[in-house]
């Protein structure tokens, strides 16, 4: 079975042949850290995490090295810590912001089924590696230094611009370019800019006597260089990050090193909307992870977002994410081991097939055409493949479960609250006829009370 994947430099479906098999590399833009992730930043953590468990699958959980960093050094996290914590200095600021933005990521992230990645390293530990391909770039004649700035020269690539497949000139007038007089093109780019009093400062490289910051794209050129090598053989992220952002990386990179490529294969995910209309806090429809999950189950977040294959635009939905929550429901109603779970009885050992059904890794292997993969899943007849086939996307059922199980326990809980509350009233009144009712409706789902002088507990019988 081959495992065929679009890129998007080539714009062609092709056979992935990995450059090194026991090796196979993947690097995939990670959040910067000055905000709650919404639901379109875990669109590519959830499709690239299915990628990731697909090569471990293929290749050997050992031979598959999945890089996803974390920027944490950037305009807005400055912008974000100043306008949070006025009184602190800016560089404690940001830590505050960055340590409890990084922390929710993470705990957002893994309550969606993602598996960690191999390697998450954070921008401001690599610096040393930003300068060294900046003092490379300068050397061989694709940056230059001005105003202590050093910028990247786009005339200096002649095939710039294949990535996102459109001439300079268009992208230049398309672009929101910063105007700058010491630009020597409007397109070039900043590698590293000086710093203000108080912001994040390090020694700049080519002899510039001002402490500055690294530039967001050299970020992701050294991280996945000091990882993944000159050349790698997956980058991902959102379409969004075309341009300018992996185009940028391409020259950083290409021009350093002097490969034909960066990666072997450029993978991007779709759009993605809320209700019919752009995400977007003035008007009402920006939706978080951490909020989305006080009502949904990581589960059905995630089984929502992969009904819609990750090359499509995506219309998030409340009425889809029902209808994604009952079909779930339906196909966990087939597997035994989830109805244990979900009563709260004990489980067995998971048993799993030694292979995945081969309709289902068909799909999959078909540039991860996971709405086919799921329609498949229904013609599925053991519950063991039901359940193997829903954990090669990351859907793990005895979780669902469980949600499930504290859900309803809650909502009794919330039931028995109000009972004892009514029949505390009744007392008051001298209602002892109504009073002794609700007590005996509450034995009979096993809650027992007790009355003291301080009011009345309970506690369940079982």
């Amino acid at each position: 079975m081959e495992l065929k994947l679009y890129d998007t430099l080539t714009r062609e479906k092709r056979v992935f042949t990995p450059l090194d098999p026991a090796n196979v590399r993947m690097y995939v833009c990670g959040p910067t850290v000055y905000d709650f992730a919404h639901i379109g930043n875990a669109r590519p953590v959830i499709v690239f995490d299915v990628l990731f468990r697909l090569l471990r699958h293929l290749y050997g959980a050992d031979h598959v090295t999945y890089v996803r960093n974390i920027t944490d050094v950037d305009d807005k996290i400055n912008a974000r810590a100043a306008e949070e914590f006025p009184g602190l200095p800016l560089n404690e600021a940001i830590r505050k912001v960055t340590e409890k933005t990084d922390r929710q990521f993470h705990e957002d992230v893994a309550a969606l089924g993602c598996l960690p990645p191999t390697i998450e390293p954070r921008a401001t530990d690599h610096i040393a590696e930003m300068r060294t391909l900046i003092e490379r770039l300068i050397a061989s004649g694709h940056a230059y230094v001005a105003e202590d700035n050093v910028l990247f020269s786009v005339p200096s690539m002649s095939d710039y611009g294949r990535l996102s497949k459109r001439p300079l000139d268009e992208l230049i007038a398309g672009a929101r370019v910063e105007i700058a007089g010491y630009k020597k093109h409007p397109q070039d780019f900043v590698l590293w800019k000086p710093s203000e009093p108080g912001e994040p400062a390090w020694p700049s490289p080519a002899g510039i006597a001002v402490p500055g910051r690294p530039g967001w794209h050299i970020e992701c050129s050294a991280m996945s260089w000091k990882y993944l090598g000159e050349v790698f053989d997956i980058h991902g992220g959102g379409i969004d990050l075309v341009f300018p952002h992996h185009e940028n990386e391409i020259a950083q990179s290409r021009c350093a090193f002097h490969t034909p490529v960066m990666a072997n294969f450029w993978m991007h995910n779709g759009f993605l909307q809320v209700e019919g209309e752009k995400m977007s806090k003035s008007t009402g429809n920006f939706v978080t992870i951490h909020e989305l999950l006080k009502d949904w189950p990581g589960e059905v977040i995630r089984l929502n977002m992969l009904r819609t294959h990750y090359h499509q635009p995506i219309d998030w939905t409340d009425a889809a994410l029902e209808e994604t929550e009952k079909m779930l429901r339906r196909l966990c109603g087939r597997i035994k081991q989830f109805e244990c779970a979900r009563q709260g009885m004990p489980v067995k050992e998971r048993h799993t097939l030694a292979t995945p059904d081969l309709a289902i890794m068909e799909a999959l292997a078909d540039d991860l055409n996971t709405p086919l993969m799921i329609s498949r899943i229904y013609e599925l007849q053991f519950d063991d493949a039901i359940d193997q086939a829903l954990l090669m996307i990351g859907v793990d059922v005895l979780s669902y479960a469980k949600w499930l199980r504290a859900r309803d326990l809650k909502l009794g809980y919330a039931n028995i609250d109000s009972l004892v509350a009514e029949r505390l009233e009744a007392r008051k009144r001298k209602d002892f006829k109504e009073s002794d009712r609700i007590r005996d409706e509450l034995a009979k789902m096993g809650v027992v009370l007790k009355d003291s002088k301080d009011g009345t507990t309970w506690e369940t019988a079982r």
